[in-house]
């Protein structure tokens, strides 16, 4: 009977991993690369933004920017891109938010502009939608994990009693 409860719990595990999984790969999310870049350096926005319900606009925020980027510009993956030239931005952090043509959000990015000659530049910046990624992961490793110790348990319970 306890097995079977814990088999049951394995077993909504895996269903929890294997909903948000997918849901995860279907989230709409935005990059920003390189994710460090000099002053006068130039960092590319892609979104994957369905480029047919129209334009993506990025909004850039940080230490002494807020504004708005509109992209037309088809990326080469597929969603929309634009670049962004950091000339007069203040060294810091800065956050790209991503609207899509259809108000829906695109994600979130950052990336951070350094002194000239200061911090090589990075790879792409990437968004919070991995954490999604990692949450199901951990459902799914949790409920192998749960079923493979059960049926461990079982077999050995089956030796001692032969």
């Amino acid at each position: 009977m306890k097995a079977q409860r814990i088999l049951g719990s394995a077993a909504v595990g895996v269903g929890l991993g294997a909903l948000l999984l997918p849901a995860a790969a279907l989230a709409q999310t935005t990059t920003v690369s390189p994710a460090t870049t000099p002053v006068g350096g130039t960092v590319v926005l892609t979104t994957t933004c369905n480029p047919n319900v129209g334009d993506a606009i990025f909004r850039v925020t940080g230490p002494n920017r807020d504004e708005n980027v509109r992209s037309t510009t088809a990326a080469a993956g597929g969603g929309l891109s634009a670049e962004l030239f950091t000339a007069g931005f203040t060294l810091g952090t800065y956050t790209v938010t991503t609207t899509c043509g259809d108000g829906s959000s695109g994600g979130s990015a950052q990336f951070t502009v350094t002194p000239i000659g200061g911090a090589p530049a990075g790879g792409g910046g990437q968004g919070p939608d991995a954490g999604v990624l990692v949450a199901g992961g951990a459902l799914a490793a949790g409920a192998v994990a749960g079923g493979t110790y059960v049926l461990l348990r079982r077999r050995r319970r089956a030796s001692v009693v032969a």
